[in-house]
């Protein structure tokens, strides 16, 4: 009990000191290096509030490309009045994190996982710097990681926290890849479609940002622009410029790599439809396991890499590694080695990254290399807990009638048995 007390108290001491290092670079005591990471909030986001305040979304900018639940955390910082707009958004953001620590704290205890989760959240953001704060994914990883704490023993809770992170920013909708109850899936489509609805009557323009992901390039930071990167130092005469509210290839060929991003996905997408038919043991970690995979399989092949992607992947695997016996670690631990590489390329390095030289294009090719070689190792450990062996390859060959004997009754009864312990292992009512 001593050295569990001990452990929480050093973990909000790293925690504390972490983030107050990152408020103080927020608001300039510290200049951290490279481009202001705040002009997302004090601008861009700034001005959309104002627009929101008018009762309409801010659907003649391109670079509002977010389900109309994003409007939420845009407004959130009239919550604090007395505080400036960006000030009370970096209180809200420090306020989201500190939630998801104790959703972590808490399910570790539950679940037998002590403190590896939130070690692994408050080390991870702490590695990402200032601009996890100047964005507002930690409010949608907040939900996102209550939806799995709960929804492992609450489908409906499930349901309902996915639907309203994927109102916020689309990709907590991934997190039902893993749920077997249709009571999860049944809660998640009337909670989306409800509040889509209201968003839709309540205020014109909701579903505007549709039409403005169609336009996006290859955005600079992504695994399909590696390929552009290098083409540049071969007479590629494309071009980097600010497009849709991310810095972007333009120019020939880039819709050649969009396209095979986009092929990517599709192909990330009928592997997990192939893994969700086949799957036939499901534990209680195959919940956040699957979606910590089926995020890691978007984020990879999208062709955006955004640094505060990050923030999503580092809570996921911090759920993941939250129960006894967990089986993500090792995907869990590259992604939060991708984090220090992440702030180096972003907003450190991120000069040398616009112009792909050997630097930028370093820091990319271990960055995504990371990043790859954790949705790989991610997928296959999931496919192997719980995909039985005898479907991986061949279907199990056909049994033919033996003659009686001693021997013959022996093997036919431990078969019976083996097979009784599959089918309990196998069947839904097996699932807390």
């Amino acid at each position: 009990m001593a050295g569990t007390r001990r452990i929480t108290v050093a973990l909000f001491l790293v925690w504390g000191a972490s983030r107050s290092a990152l408020l103080l670079c927020l608001l300039k005591v510290w200049v951290f290096p490279g481009p202001d990471v705040t002009g997302d909030v004090s601008v861009i986001y700034r001005g959309w509030y104002d627009v929101l305040l008018t009762g309409g979304f801010p659907s003649g900018d391109v670079s509002w490309q977010y389900p109309p639940g994003a409007a939420l955390a845009v407004l959130s910082p009239a919550l604090l009045p007395f505080l400036s707009y960006a000030h009370a958004f970096f209180v809200l953001a420090l306020l989201a994190d500190l939630a998801v620590l104790a959703l972590l704290l808490y399910a570790g205890a539950r679940d037998g996982g002590g403190a590896r989760g939130p070690w692994l959240w408050t080390l991870g953001l702490a590695l990402l710097g200032p601009t996890v704060y100047a964005r507002y994914d930690v409010m949608v990883t907040a939900v996102a990681v209550a939806a799995l704490v709960a929804g492992a023993r609450h489908p409906r809770a499930l349901g309902v926290l996915a639907a309203c992170g994927a109102l916020l920013k689309v990709w907590p909708a991934l997190l039902l890849a893993g749920a077997v109850r249709r009571r999860a899936w049944g809660a998640a489509a009337v909670t989306a479609g409800g509040l889509a609805l209201v968003c839709a009557l309540a205020m014109p323009g909701a579903f505007s940002f549709l039409r403005a992901q169609g336009g996006r390039g290859t955005e600079v930071e992504s695994l399909g622009a590696l390929v552009l990167h290098v083409a540049r130092h071969f007479g590629w005469q494309g071009e980097v410029l600010l497009h849709y509210g991310s810095v972007e290839f333009l120019g020939p060929w880039v819709g050649t790599v969009s396209a095979g991003a986009l092929g990517l996905s599709v192909a990330g997408l009928g592997w997990l439809v192939v893994w969700r038919l086949a799957a036939r043991r499901f534990s209680p970690a195959t919940l956040a396991d699957a979606g910590f995979v089926a995020v890691l399989v978007f984020t990879v092949t999208s062709r955006v890499i955004s640094p505060q992607y990050l923030v999503w992947l580092v809570g996921l695997a911090a759920v993941c590694l939250g129960r006894r016996g967990a089986r993500m670690t090792v995907p869990a631990l590259l992604v939060l080695l991708a984090c220090p590489v992440t702030v180096l390329e972003f907003p450190v390095y991120f000069g040398h990254v616009v112009a792909s030289d050997g630097l930028g294009v370093t820091l990319l090719v271990v960055r995504n290399g990371l990043l790859v070689c954790a949705t790989v190792g991610a997928a296959r450990r999931l496919w192997r807990d719980t995909v039985p062996a005898d479907e991986r390859v061949l279907p199990p060959a056909p049994r033919f009638p033996a003659l009686p004997s001693r021997d013959s009754t022996d093997s036919r009864g431990a078969t019976e048995s083996r097979d009784s312990r599959d089918s309990v292992a196998s069947s839904p009512s097996g699932v807390r």
